[in-house]
């Protein structure tokens, strides 16, 4: 069963596409939002397989939903089902990193169908790509196992699974700023901000001391603002 979230602020449509989506054959778990904020705590607590979103909602729009996803998350199929569909808009929305568009009004089957075309997309690139493997100077960071393996001896380090899954974060945005908040948004609870800042902290200065026989792998602290892994 596709676990889908659908963000929309009309209470008709979202139940149309609910209550559709769910009657087809194969069925949908479907997790509903109103707005972008409540969207992105969605995401972030049911890890949906594809997000279906409105663009112009309250609190926080699709656009600004999208890009706060995107900051760690560039695997979920996005699709914006939306009237805004202008070439301005277009532009915007795949540029900040979603998927497809649907123009409104529609219908479930159509919108079924966009659903299975992105996730065949997605299931093809997994195919032709190792996404849980990452050269770090002389380490391969295989971070579905949480090692690193030194590819000069063919030894093995063990992290933890959150310290390999951080690691991992830093690897796909490597030479990028990546946000403290997005971070810690993504693996903690932030509802102790204070224990989660240290936790975080610990774990970064765990890494640091696991990676430091390279030195063309830094993990640098950029002050009010984030971390980033720079290779020189």
């Amino acid at each position: 069963m596709i676990k889908l979230l659908l963000v929309e602020d009309d209470a008709n449509l979202c139940y149309i596409v609910q209550s559709g989506l769910q009657e087809l054959i194969g069925g949908y778990e479907v997790i509903t939002a109103t707005n972008g904020a409540e969207g992105l705590k969605a995401w972030e607590e049911h890890h949906p397989d594809i997000i279906i979103s409105d663009i112009d909602m309250p609190v926080m729009n699709g656009f600004q939903m999208v890009e706060r996803i995107r900051e760690t998350d560039g695997d979920t199929p996005i699709l914006f089902a939306s009237a805004l569909t202008s070439p301005k808009d277009v532009k915007e929305g795949y540029k900040i990193g979603v998927n497809n568009y649907v123009k409104k009004p529609f219908v479930p089957d159509e919108l079924d169908a966009h659903i299975h075309a992105l996730l065949k997309l997605k299931e093809g690139a997994k195919t032709r790509t190792e996404t849980d493997h990452y050269k770090l100077g002389r380490y391969t960071l295989d971070a579905k196992h949480a090692t690193l393996r030194d590819d000069t001896t063919g030894k093995t380090k063990v992290l933890t699974v959150r310290g390999a899954q951080v690691l991992q974060l830093l690897a796909e945005n490597k030479n990028e700023t990546v946000r403290r908040d997005a971070i810690l948004s993504r693996f903690w609870d932030t509802e102790d901000d204070y224990f989660a800042s240290r936790s975080l902290d610990v774990f970064i200065a765990k890494l640091r001391k696991q990676l430091e026989d390279e030195p063309c792998i830094v993990i640098k602290t950029i002050r009010g603002v984030g971390l980033m892994l720079v290779e020189e």
